[in-house]
């Protein structure tokens, strides 16, 4: 696994930074101003816009917290567009440092939802879709064979679809403008709700949300407020995943800001779900991937000397409770030796760095990297 040269990386950062920018300008109309509110304590940026015949529309920003957002809040009026030489940007990325480009169609998809406000209202790219910006956000070549999708997934919290008070447009309406074959797929447990999208050439979109409930949740779709008319299929462990997403952009057109897993917990959170998996052929083939991926995840993190970032991820996951613990055991027991040494031996690093016991975690932390 190569490096990033320091150009190349110094070019992302680049790239993330005014794909962002754009992003925020586009989204905000130079008549419009920010007001900042607060709610149960914590503040928040909103967006008011001039009604016809008075009064103001307004739509949730962002929290005030996070400094990339209350940065472009200051210097709003200043943010420029320039499409032109950001394309120019991801073709020397993709043509240059080998980075991974979206297909067309997972593009197309992600570009319609984060310009209809998907990651304004802070729903987070999961899957592989999310998987092909790491190299660009870590700075390292990951294997392109591990990339490949038919389908784009997306998640977020109910609690925050429930509470930004602002919504996407119809979700099937965006998601036609790309291609106009798009349908609603009815949930088989309730046909009522959709949690899925499917084009004409079998592309799906998903969306999801986290079981932190009983197990009798699981499946069974949430209306999701801030969706669009779209529901969540809600699953066990994404909480996990999605908590504290990081910016990332996918290269695609001019680039896509978007918001993804911290890797780390990508990595932990594959190493739990290939534990789970049904036994038909399609699933064994999803764990493998799982795997894969999370391996892949682990050798860029220790050659970016990010093992205490790792460690953090997978000691909060072992620490979740006993089937935490069984699915993390299981999954390393099905790596090959070399991965799981080198997985290991990563683990205790970090464990170490963080002033932790390694032996707690079942590790051998007597092994270096």
């Amino acid at each position: 696994m190569r490096t990033l040269d320091h150009m190349y990386q110094l070019m992302v950062s680049e790239l993330a930074q005014r794909s962002l920018d754009d992003a925020f300008v586009s989204e905000y109309p130079s008549s419009g101003r920010f007001v900042l509110v607060e709610v149960k304590g914590r503040k928040y940026w909103y967006f008011d816009t001039p009604k016809e015949g008075g009064g103001q529309n307004r739509k949730y920003a962002g929290a005030a917290d996070d400094p990339e957002i209350t940065k472009r809040v200051e210097t709003f009026k200043d943010l420029k567009a320039d499409i032109r030489s950001r394309r120019k940007l991801v073709s020397t990325l993709v043509r240059e440092a080998y980075l991974p480009r979206a297909d067309r169609m997972t593009g197309e998809i992600v570009e319609a939802l984060a310009k209809a406000g998907l990651f304004r209202l802070r729903g987070v790219l999961v899957g592989t879709v999310a998987f092909q910006t790491y190299s660009a956000l870590l700075g390292v070549r990951l294997s392109n064979t591990i990339m490949q999708t038919g389908d784009a997934d997306f998640a977020q919290f109910h609690s925050i679809s429930a509470a930004v008070g602002d919504s996407l447009p119809p979700m099937l309406d965006v998601i036609k403008k790309v291609d106009a074959t798009f349908r609603e797929v009815p949930h088989q447990i309730d046909g009522r709700h959709t949690t899925q999208y499917v084009s004409r050439s079998g592309f799906k979109v998903e969306f999801l949300a986290p079981n932190t409930g009983s197990t009798e949740h699981d499946g069974r779709p949430v209306p999701m407020p801030a969706l669009g008319g779209a529901s969540a299929t809600p699953l066990r462990f994404l909480d996990f995943l999605i908590h504290e997403p990081v910016r990332s952009v996918l290269l695609h057109n001019a680039g896509v800001p978007v918001l993804v897993p911290a890797p780390e917990r990508y990595a932990v959170h594959k190493l739990i779900i290939a534990s789970r998996r049904h036994s038909d052929r399609t699933a064994v083939a999803k764990s493998d991937k799982d795997l894969r991926q999370a391996s892949a995840l682990v050798e860029a993190m220790i050659q970016t000397r990010r093992h205490a970032d790792l460690a953090t991820a997978f000691t909060e996951a072992w620490n979740r409770g006993p089937a935490w613990k069984e699915a993390l055991r299981h999954s390393q027991s099905r790596l090959d030796a070399a991965t799981r040494a080198t997985l290991e031996a990563a683990l205790a690093e970090g464990i170490r760095q963080l002033g932790d016991d390694s032996a707690e975690y079942e590790l051998e932390g007597e092994r270096t990297t």
